[in-house]
């Protein structure tokens, strides 16, 4: 399911990909083209991946909800941040109606292993909570980083569309507190989250960094790959 998901966002880069190269000009070398490509990292495995996280110490002073400005409009088309993943991830076509209100569609719910149809029913999670996120280093970013952290369309993990009993389960947990219903999913979970972390250069404690070691421990051929945020 996710390998469909990952098919249809990647697709979507590569469009608009080839959309800007036919605007680079003439004397642009291949290398310019390339440069978001390049700074991908290379997928290493799930528990070399986990050693690169920087440790760090939870600390919520100051934390509010607001200070994260989500599902905005990003590129004024209508769609906020939660309708374009919606629209991104539902596995048919769509029911998109007038100011972009998603009504119909398929998702696959990935926490619980759920197909679900009624949009309604659905919640875009935060791969690492905002609060999470607050805690580890966010606390010190500028208001606008929050905002690209609150709204990132730019990598598939970072939101995911889920059913709202599991993201409400989930709340604002780490994965030493909280892993999805479906063992099945608990690797591929465990990664995202990891990639979300070394993307945006959020820390991890101690507890967290041992609860994941322990899933990677079950996850020998899990790969993590993830493009650091500008």
């Amino acid at each position: 399911m996710r390998t469909s998901r990952f098919s249809r966002f990647t697709a979507r880069v590569a469009a608009v990909a080839a959309a800007a190269f036919m605007l680079l000009p003439q004397n642009a070398t291949a290398a310019d083209s390339t440069t978001t490509a390049s700074r991908t990292v290379a997928p290493m495995s799930l528990a070399q991946s986990i050693d690169l996280l920087p440790v760090g110490v939870e600390d919520r002073t100051g934390y509010d909800r607001a200070k994260f400005k989500h599902w905005v409009d990003a590129d004024k088309d209508s769609c906020n941040t939660r309708a374009e993943v919606l629209i991104a991830e539902s596995r048919v076509a769509p029911t998109v109606e007038a100011g972009c209100k998603v009504t119909a569609g398929q998702w696959y719910s990935y926490y619980d292993g759920v197909i679900v149809t009624v949009p309604g029913k659905l919640d875009v999670d935060h791969m690492v909570p905002l609060a999470e996120a607050w805690d580890e280093g966010a606390k010190d970013w500028t208001a606008k980083r929050r905002e690209a952290y609150a709204n990132d369309l730019d990598v598939e993990r970072s939101l995911v569309a889920v059913t709202a009993k599991t993201n409400r389960s989930k709340s604002d947990q780490d994965p030493a507190d909280w892993l999805p219903p479906l063992a099945d999913a608990h690797c591929q979970y465990a990664a995202d989250w990891v990639a979300t972390k070394l993307r945006w250069d959020l820390t991890a404690d101690a507890r967290e960094i041992n609860a994941l070691r322990g899933v990677a421990s079950g996850c020998g051929h899990q790969t993590v790959e993830y493009e650091p945020a500008a």
